[in-house]
């Protein structure tokens, strides 16, 4: 299958069991995502606050009715730059039996394409730096390296 056989739609409650077994499966993320149902909760409330945010969208990639992918899009608005908007592309995850096959590209190319739809400035992301082929994936798909990010863990 091609990904243009991949649907792209707004995540509904009811991707929540498939987009969380994703995150579970990913041994990179560390994250501490599970499929434990008493974890459930947490999840819902996460959906429930992005689905409520008028700046958030959580994104499913879809083929065949399964749920193969998923994004999240965040737009930020600052001062510099004379005012103007950023879309984030964030938590972006395809189902790891699945990768290499475009699914990826698809998502990050439907960021894109609603970011400029919307008079976005730029569109950035985050990458785990132990993640080197999303690197090389994500600089295929023409982002540059250009900030060198930090954190900091509150819980």
């Amino acid at each position: 299958m091609a990904a243009a056989d991949i649907v792209i739609r707004k995540a509904r409650e009811t991707d929540l069991p498939a987009l969380i077994s994703m995150f579970a499966a990913d041994p990179l993320g560390g994250h501490g995502d599970t499929t434990d149902p008493e974890a459930y909760p947490d999840y819902a409330g996460a959906f429930a606050s992005i689905e409520s945010s008028s700046n958030q969208t959580l994104f499913v990639a879809e083929r065949e009715g399964d749920v193969v992918g998923t994004f999240q899009t965040i737009i930020t608005t600052s001062l510099n730059a004379r005012g103007s908007s950023a879309m984030i592309i964030e938590a972006v995850q395809t189902r790891a039996d699945l990768r290499g096959q475009g699914i990826g590209a698809r998502m990050i190319e439907f960021a894109i394409a609603e970011a400029k739809s919307r008079g976005m400035r730029l569109v950035h992301l985050t990458s785990n730096a132990v993640r080197r082929d999303a690197h090389r994936f994500y600089e295929r798909l023409g982002f540059k390296p250009s900030h060198l990010g930090f954190k900091m863990a509150l819980k």
